[in-house]
């Protein structure tokens, strides 16, 4: 006998963030949430200039039927770092879609840095990334993606997984990236596809002044494709590791750290516990 699956009440979450500049140091001004999606106490391990927060979902995971959305706002002056204190889950669904919603609003520095997100076979996930710069802004961000949980023998041959990444600065765009991947369908092992790996890792970073020699800087990482777009540089890797992609990326953004944002890579302690 099937079990039916079990019934659950969808979360339905919002926190806004609001960063500020105030005498030199880059503060939390504001913060506004609605269910069970929080930050933790901004630290400062590397000077008052660049704010560190986590971002945390006290469930872990997201379920069919949950709708997350996370407003930034890190205004001109401010510089902010932001990541999560674990890996992002997708759960398997009977039948309602997941929804996360990103929204970032740049008129000084944001960097994205969330740990891996494992998509569970048979989850239905919507994830939809939106990043607004202003004239000087400056994002780079990340997104490790894993389809089904290897660790334990389970492949993503089910469901399905809705992107949309867009990027654009005073209104102008600079990405625009939509796409569906369905569990076990030809995308996945075609070779024009993700080769049948089960990680996909892309960075992005818009900065003005991106130039060739980080491109050249970035192919030294031979895993990586790196495309150099106007105002955009691109990596990605594919890889059946979220370990090898999560030190893949982290090498990337070191290179790319000091010379988009002046400043050396501090990882956050978070990483190491």
């Amino acid at each position: 006998m099937q079990l039916a699956e079990p019934v659950c009440a969808p979360w339905k979450a919002e926190l806004g963030l609001d960063f500020q500049l105030i005498n030199g140091k880059t503060v939390l001004a504001e913060k506004r949430f609605d269910g069970p999606l929080v930050v933790q106490k901004p630290f400062y391990p590397e000077g008052h200039a660049v704010c560190h927060a986590i971002v945390v979902h006290p469930p872990a995971g997201i379920a069919g039927g949950d709708e997350l959305t996370l407003d930034v706002n890190a205004r001109e002056g401010a510089s902010v770092l932001l990541t999560t204190p674990g890996a992002g889950k997708w759960y398997r669904s009977a039948g309602p879609w997941a929804r996360q919603k990103l929204r970032f609003d740049v008129p000084g520095d944001l960097e994205w840095l969330p740990q891996e997100t494992i998509v569970f076979d048979a989850a239905l996930a919507d994830m939809d990334c939106e990043v607004s710069l202003g004239p000087n802004g400056r994002y780079l961000g990340w997104e490790i993606l894993c389809l089904g949980r290897t660790g334990s023998g389970e492949r993503f041959s089910r469901g399905r997984i809705r992107m949309k990444s867009t990027i654009s600065r005073d209104g102008i765009p600079l990405w625009w990236e939509q796409g569906t991947l369905a569990g076990g369908e030809r995308l996945m092992s075609s070779a024009a596809g993700l080769g049948g790996k089960t990680v996909c890792a892309t960075l992005l970073a818009a900065a003005p002044g991106l130039d060739r020699a980080m491109v050249s800087s970035c192919r030294e990482e031979a895993e990586f494709a790196v495309t150099l777009l106007p105002g955009l540089l691109v990596a990605r890797m594919l890889c059946d590791s979220s370990e090898q992609a999560k030190a893949g990326v982290t090498r990337l953004w070191s290179k790319l750290r000091p010379q988009i944002f002046g400043r050396a890579a501090v990882e956050p302690r978070i990483w190491k516990t």
